[in-house]
């Protein structure tokens, strides 16, 4: 009866796992908690969701339509319980990148085509979840991610150059040429009154950061140059404001599913899904770390995917998950995801009551609060140890990086170049795995002959293989082992350390079992020494282990060499042989 009523707590848990945090908010210490995190976090996310909407192309008021819902809806069905969801830098950029193509910025088609986006990136996302399929994010390895990061934050700091200089240019075909062209007229045109604003902001930002951090930086920056926007009829002086916004809660409306434009969002959406949730996984798990609760990553992609289609539904773009806002949330005491319930709430009063408080806010003023939000992405050291560390990963965040800003703004295809490129890396690296001829050093441990140059025995050869055994270096592994037998016209026998193999296809079988059989031919045995289980049991399913004899395989390499000891016999002094450990070691 107990087990009936944990199998049915566990499926509701799943399918609403609200449910293993809302009990807890009868403490009004915990409730109280929330309810200042999620008040503290609104404060950060109300204007940061309007310049973030900006930066999309969209509208302000879009920005706060998608900080509305999908905060709600992604602390209740996902598994973290401070990440904070809502517009994030990176997918505005992405969603801009993505629908320029099929439309002028600001448009009613590029509005319906942003709410069609982030339906798709939900639906992608919630198919993932249902899945259990979010070992895919794993595609995306952290050289590309780290590349494609610090271009994005270059070229959104970039963008908002025009905002700051209060210019208007034409775009280019790639973004450099519309930084360029912003530059040139920027020289002669530039409005100086909005420079002074934006400056103004940033310096706000930046000295409440260094000298008052526990002070909303943002909000201030906000209130301040609202204020003096207001006084100093700042729109009356050709300066860009937000404007009226229509009061009022997003409208609720199914986009429509237009079969070709899909198909042409359809790569956009796979890649947004991919980032923006790696983006959120990423700050989860250093939540849950700090908090010690659970974090399931599936679960987690099912509240993404959902809050993403609350956000197509209610007039929204896609979102993700927050770093900033995240670590306010946290940082203020919140204990459950009811803190992002009311995050969302207070964005709603804001759209019912309070947009009238907005009217004079600088648009410049929400390009300073991008440029902040990005300059905290770029990371050269990172990319420098990367470097150090493995050069194929350094070449893969180098290429990443320089492809996503030279190809910008389809960022999208400096992601997929990159993750390729990973790959091709990868399958090569696995196509020549190092294969060493051991031999005993001096302290009792078998080590590389080529490396420590060692004497060899004529007679027994001992390998280690690193690397799977597959169909891409199974001939490299064949030829190579042929390479150790022309060279030891007297040897009688091959010990093959398994410890190294981790893995092996049909491919790689079918190759043993042919240098066997080739071995055996020429007079020499092969013996198999700490061979993986996993491997024994596909040995044994495939024949193998018959035809080589059980009796060859061995758990340590210690036993190995002596069987071949035995066999040899008095024809070969094994006393003196090479391989033999002298003093003491670990056993192999």
């Amino acid at each position: 009866m107990s087990s009936g009523k944990e199998a049915l707590q566990f499926v509701w848990q799943r399918l609403l796992p609200f449910l293993g945090w809302i009990g807890e908010l009868r403490d009004s210490s915990r409730l109280r908690a929330d309810a200042i995190a999620g008040i503290t976090v609104a404060l950060v996310l109300i204007p940061q969701s309007m310049a973030y909407a900006q930066l999309a192309g969209l509208p302000p008021r879009f920005g706060l339509y998608a900080a509305f819902w999908p905060p709600i809806v992604a602390a209740l069905f996902g598994s973290s319980r401070q990440l904070s969801t809502g517009p994030v830098a990176v997918v505005s950029l992405m969603t801009a990148a993505a629908l320029e193509p099929l439309a002028v910025a600001g448009s009613e088609g590029f509005l319906a085509y942003a709410i069609l986006l982030a339906m798709l990136v939900g639906l992608f996302q919630l198919c993932l979840g249902l899945l259990r399929l979010g070992v895919l994010v794993d595609l995306l390895s952290h050289p590309v991610v780290l590349g494609f990061t610090n271009a994005g934050a270059l070229i959104i700091a970039s963008s908002q150059l025009d905002k700051f200089f209060g210019v208007s240019v034409e775009k280019g075909v790639q973004h450099y040429e519309t930084i360029w062209n912003t530059l040139v007229v920027a020289v002669e045109h530039s409005h100086g009154f909005t420079l002074a604003m934006g400056l103004l902001a940033l310096a706000i930002m930046i000295g409440l950061m260094k000298f008052a951090p526990r002070v909303p930086a943002v909000l201030v920056a906000v209130v301040v140059t609202t204020l003096l926007s207001w006084v100093t009829d700042f729109h009356g002086a050709g300066g860009g404001i937000v404007g009226a916004i229509p009061a009022g809660l997003p409208p609720f409306g199914v986009p429509v599913f237009d079969g070709d434009i899909i198909g042409q969002l359809f790569s956009s959406a796979v890649v947004i899904a991919l980032i923006g949730f790696m983006e959120a996984i990423s700050i989860a798990k250093a939540m849950a770390a700090r908090s010690r609760h659970r974090l399931d990553a599936n679960q987690e992609l099912i509240g993404q995917g959902l809050s993403n289609i609350a956000s197509g539904l209610f007039s929204g773009y896609p979102v993700s998950g927050s770093f900033s806002r995240s670590a306010i949330n946290i940082n203020a005491g919140a204990v459950s995801g009811f803190s992002s319930v009311i995050a969302g709430l207070a964005v709603g009063a804001t759209l019912l009551w309070l947009t009238p408080l907005l009217y004079h806010l600088p648009q410049v003023t929400l390009a300073a609060v991008i440029v902040m939000a990005v300059v905290r992405l770029i990371q050269i050291a990172p990319m420098i140890h990367i470097w150090k560390v493995q050069r194929h990963d350094g070449i893969v965040a180098l290429t990443t990086f320089v492809l996503t800003l030279l190809l910008a703004p389809h960022i999208d295809y400096g992601i997929l170049a990159g993750v390729g490129l990973s790959l091709v890396l990868f399958l090569l690296r696995t196509m020549r795995p190092r294969l060493a001829v051991l031999s005993r050093y001096p302290d009792g441990t078998l080590r590389d002959v080529a490396i420590y140059d060692l004497p060899t025995s004529e007679y027994i050869s001992v390998i280690r293989f690193d690397g799977a055994l597959y169909f891409a270096n199974a001939g490299y592994f064949e030829n190579q082992v042929l390479e150790v037998e022309a060279a030891n016209p007297k040897l009688r026998f091959l010990i093959i350390d398994g410890g190294g193999i981790s893995q092996i296809d049909a491919t790689g079988e079918e190759v043993l079992r042919h240098l066997v059989r080739r071995l055996h031919d020429a007079g020499i045995e092969v013996l198999m020494a700490r061979t993986k289980k996993q491997i024994v049991d596909k040995l044994k399913h495939n024949g193998l282990v018959d035809h080589l004899g059980k009796n060859k395989f061995f758990p340590r390499i210690k036993f190995a060499l002596e069987y071949a000891w035995e066999q040899l016999g008095d024809e070969y002094d094994s006393a003196n042989c090479p391989l033999r450990r002298r003093g003491t070691a670990r056993p192999e």
